[in-house]
């Protein structure tokens, strides 16, 4: 005989056994929403859009009166020539650009 027969392969079931005491209240499952984004590449995205948005300003400040003191945004988080550091050192750390 090339199968195997599952009826009955159950142990000895408990004399005693009364089941479960009252009903048993399930809880509905949790759904997380996928997102087409990482959580990581969603913080670079917002970081470059801030960028975008505060270049446009120190722009915008470069063009008016010349009596403000506009201090120059700094590197780009997107610079990595900026952030070059040797294993074992912690990455050098990055200002957002907002003045």
């Amino acid at each position: 005989m090339s199968k195997i027969d599952t009826q009955g392969m159950s142990g000895p079931v408990d004399p005693h056994y009364q089941g479960p005491k009252g009903s048993v209240e399930y809880k509905p499952a949790v759904v997380i929403p996928r997102r087409i984004l990482t959580p990581e590449l969603a913080k670079e995205l917002k970081i470059l859009i801030n960028e975008v948005l505060d270049e446009r300003e120190y722009k915008k400040k470069l063009k008016g009166p010349y009596d403000m003191d506009i201090k120059h945004p700094g590197p780009s988080y997107f610079d990595t020539e900026h952030f070059k550091y040797y294993v074992g050192e912690d990455e050098p750390g990055y200002t957002d650009w907002s003045q």
